[in-house]
């Protein structure tokens, strides 16, 4: 499904597509919708929120960039719902540290896509071997203790 939409600042710098209702309508029964999301040339998996009454997509900064957008833009958005897994790769050294700890491991696995993404995102941005090795601790010790 294609409409034109302006790409909205919220805040300082988070932005946003609006999704008209009729279009989240024709992608199926749910409200939330995960999607395939192409601006301009560049598409990027995403998943259709609900803020203040109004159904909505993220913009991050590097789906800005790649697309050569920015926050005012009037943009061509193309939906497709997205029917393919949602699988979160772990880096060998944090799947290593779950697979020590059995109880940490089974509650990552019960975690959404997003929320596995973001403990595998954490690591990943870490710019010292040292900072990467305490967040690799945390996160174990958070979903040992079942925290999110």
């Amino acid at each position: 499904m294609r409409f034109r939409a302006v790409i909205l600042l919220g805040g300082k710098t988070a932005t946003g597509i609006r999704v008209p209702r009729e279009v989240v309508e024709r992608l199926g029964p749910s409200k939330r919708p995960a999607v395939l999301v192409t601006v301009g040339s560049h598409t990027y998996r995403s998943t259709v929120a609900v803020m203040d009454g109004e159904f909505m997509l993220p913009v991050s900064a590097e789906v800005r960039e790649h697309a050569g957008v920015a926050a005012g833009d009037e943009v061509d958005v193309e939906l497709e719902l997205d029917t393919a897994p949602r699988e979160v790769t772990l880096p060998d050294d944090l799947a290593r540290a779950l697979a020590d700890d059995r109880e940490a491991r089974r509650f990552y696995d019960g975690l959404s896509y997003s929320n596995q993404r973001r403990h595998v995102l954490a690591v990943e941005g870490a710019k010292t071997p040292e900072t990467r090795e305490r967040r690799i601790a945390k996160a174990v010790e958070m979903l040992r203790e079942g925290r999110v």
